[in-house]
């Protein structure tokens, strides 16, 4: 008995041509500063909620008492 064919078994799967050596390393140091990057995010997310959390249980500071009018000197005349 024969083989059916098919275009499944007739021709080769095309195969994507090697990459250079240049791209594998652009793609892994892409990799790698983006890995980085999402790191400290989240770092700066988790720090931004634990001053948020701190300054919340902190009591609110009472306002700074006012120093009052200033009284206004004499004027000076500038023709005499």
């Amino acid at each position: 008995m024969a083989v059916a064919i098919t275009k499944d078994n007739l021709f080769r799967l095309v195969r994507p041509g090697p990459q250079t050596k240049a791209e594998i390393t652009n793609s892994t140091a892409r990799a790698i500063i983006q890995a980085e990057a999402d790191s400290r995010e989240a770092k700066t997310q988790g720090l931004r909620q634990a001053r948020l959390q701190m300054e919340a249980r902190q009591p609110k500071p009472a306002p700074a008492k006012g120093r009052g009018r200033k009284v206004a000197g004499r004027m000076r005349n500038p023709e005499i």
